[in-house]
């Protein structure tokens, strides 16, 4: 199982729409890819909040193909859709990770 982690850090006046965004529209899109299994959503604890409020969602794949295909065909789009909603307001980075049992 493959995890594609996105970190993200967004300004505090747009927390609220934000979360509703994710939750409603853009959680959505990438699990109607069909690529990924399930998601987690996550707020950080225990973090310097004065340049932003810390989110993790991660999203469970079952092969490194599955997650290629999913950067390959979706990604671009879905990253645009963000950046032109949100601008500036948000700062992320992406991680992707083996899960080992």
């Amino acid at each position: 199982m493959i995890v594609y982690n996105i970190t993200m850090k967004i300004d505090p006046k747009i927390e609220n729409e934000w979360i509703q965004w994710q939750r409603e529209e853009h959680i959505p899109e990438i699990m109607a890819t069909g690529l990924f299994t399930e998601n987690k959503f996550f707020r950080l604890l225990e973090q310097d909040e004065t340049e932003g409020i810390t989110y993790v969602i991660q999203y469970f794949v079952p092969s490194m193909e599955a997650y290629n295909r999913y950067i390959e065909l979706y990604a671009p789009l879905l990253r645009k859709k963000a950046s032109d909603k949100w601008h500036d307001q948000f700062v992320g980075f992406r991680t992707v990770m083996q899960v080992v049992q």
